[in-house]
């Protein structure tokens, strides 16, 4: 086993064991992905003030988001298909979060169920809903996650219509992977990967299979999911959300500071400013970018959140210090699970924490809540 010190060394693990439709799906973005690399390069152009004889001792990284302790400002996203990382991902992944003091956002296009998260974590966990045609379905979806004691239900709103993922269709990606002499050959040099997935009876996605009208098997599910993203999703239909949820609300896909004033008046508790990772609209601006002209727009009046491109502790503390109140960790939380499964979700954690305490221990600050710009370099970002 390699000795894992960063992320990268995780993606270079997990870019190993993890068939390639599947890693490609996790690590790849839209069209000619610029936005998709564009998200993690230009947190590198921020520039940090090192502050020397200060006190550093006593740090704490401890901090809420929308009302709920968390270890640091961090929150695992809502990544797809988690299940085709690593026999049972999205358990693993849920474990590893609780554990770690964090939340665990599951998503729709999960492979293990609502349920299959209840039973196997003792905390509370996040639930991320698409808008779709089924009106009936996206009801008895809520009152799952409800019943499951999902305690915020996350909304995206940026997958009215899909963006074009070249290597998903080169690939031919499909959950579980189609019977292919490609895919054989793949296959047959990923043993761990198969070994864990001949282990499971989680192959399918398990919030839509017997819970979606016409849906009983993965031939039905494609053909439903291709008609179920409803593109007429507008700020009335956030508002029926609203209210048809009755709980806490974050609005998920905000990359505009016009959005940002709309979203405002939705009774959402916070936003997350991100562009879907990449994978959505090639050519728009990064999140981290994006990132301070929308707080101050309106983060006197809702949280803002910031997803997209966070490979380490330092990426954190980067948005925090432009105002962010949360982050949330996809891609390196994948990286970790492909990995080495839950143990490698935990270390990927790990390294995000100790780079996140000890750059703010180089900046001059002991609590995570007191960190603003005043750590950064001024005209870097």
């Amino acid at each position: 086993m390699p000795v894992i010190t960063n992320i990268e060394d995780l993606r270079v693990l997990a870019q190993e064991r993890v068939p390639r439709m599947f890693y490609d799906y996790a690590d790849s973005g839209s069209w000619t992905e610029s936005t998709y690399r564009a998200n993690e390069t230009d947190f590198g152009r921020i520039l940090l003030r090192q502050r020397v004889a200060v006190n550093m001792d006593n740090r704490t990284t401890r901090t809420r988001m929308v009302g709920e302790d968390v270890a640091m400002p961090v929150a695992i996203a809502p990544v797809g298909l988690l299940g085709m990382q690593h026999a049972d991902g999205e358990i693993l992944v849920a474990r590893a979060a609780m554990k770690f003091g964090i939340p665990f956002t599951q998503s729709t296009m999960s492979i293990c169920s609502i349920e299959d998260i209840a039973a196997a974590t003792q905390a509370p966990f996040w639930f991320q809903l698409y808008w779709m045609r089924d009106r009936d379905f996206m009801d008895r979806l809520m009152d799952r996650a409800k019943a499951a004691g999902c305690s915020t239900l996350v909304l995206t709103l940026d997958l009215q219509v899909l963006g074009q993922r070249h290597k998903d269709l080169k690939n031919g990606m499909t959950a579980p992977p189609k019977p292919t002499l490609a895919n054989i050959i793949n296959l047959m040099m990923k043993p761990r990967w198969c070994l864990g997935m001949a282990g499971t009876r989680r192959h399918g996605f398990g919030n839509l299979i017997g819970h979606a009208k016409g849906v009983s098997d993965m031939s039905s599910l494609s053909a439903w999911t291709r008609e179920q993203f409803d593109p007429q999703l507008d700020w009335n239909d956030v508002a029926w959300i609203r209210k048809r949820w009755g709980g806490r609300l974050i609005l998920k896909g905000i990359q505009d500071v016009e959005d940002a004033q709309l979203a405002t008046h939705s009774g959402a508790e916070a936003i997350i400013v991100s562009n879907h990772g990449g994978r959505q609209l090639d050519g728009a601006p990064s999140s981290i970018s994006a990132l301070p002209a929308i707080v101050d727009a309106v983060g006197h009046k809702i949280e803002v959140h910031m997803d997209g491109g966070i490979r380490s502790g330092q990426d954190v503390l980067k948005a925090v210090a432009l105002g962010a109140k949360g982050t949330y960790i996809g891609r390196a939380m994948a990286y970790g699970l492909g990995a080495m499964g839950e143990e490698g979700v935990t270390k990927a954690l790990e390294i995000i924490h100790k780079e996140l305490d000890v750059t703010m221990a180089f900046c001059g600050r002991t609590d995570i809540n007191t960190v603003d710009r005043g750590i950064l370099l001024p005209g870097s970002y």
